[in-house]
């Protein structure tokens, strides 16, 4: 980590909402370092720059006045099915896990810092997941053909 890096996103997966994929004020990490080779023939790469665990980030209190969280957030999908290979599986402590997760967000996060989280309900449902922390969300935005997934923007507060 670097003076100019000021963006965390602990679950980089393959960077598929990025811009700019290669974002130098960026940390990308993940706990996969994969690739896979999707169905229609394109390639699929997770390529953190970090291996981390989002539950346990390994940075100092108040590191970063950005953090991306966008967890797994299947519950269910099939060993070797392309939903599994692009946005990872929950465990069955998902709860746990999750909370941890915002907790170590929160916790890396500069004070008045910025977090973007997105979350797709098809399998859980985002009210499930905001009681997970006691942040309390600025606004957020439903996006996707069905309004399954929803960004969520948060501001740490003050201690």
């Amino acid at each position: 980590m670097t003076a100019a890096t000021k963006i965390l996103d602990p679950c980089c997966g393959s960077r598929m909402f990025w811009f700019d994929k290669d974002d130098q004020r960026t940390l990308f990490g993940d706990i996969r370092d994969e690739q896979h080779v999707l169905c229609d023939g394109r390639a699929l790469n997770v390529e953190p720059n970090v291996i981390m665990d989002f539950r346990s980030l390994p940075f100092e209190d108040g590191a970063f006045k950005l953090v991306v969280f966008d967890p797994p957030h299947l519950t269910r999908a099939g060993r070797d099915s392309w939903l599994r290979a692009k946005y990872g599986i929950l465990t069955s402590d998902w709860r746990d896990d999750l909370s941890k997760g915002f907790a170590e967000c929160f916790r890396v996060l500069a004070t008045d810092g910025v977090l973007i989280f997105k979350w797709n309900e098809t399998q859980v449902k985002v009210s499930e997941i905001l009681a997970l922390t006691d942040q309390r969300p600025l606004f957020g935005h439903k996006s996707g053909k069905r309004e399954k997934t929803h960004w969520i923007t948060f501001m740490k507060r003050g201690e």
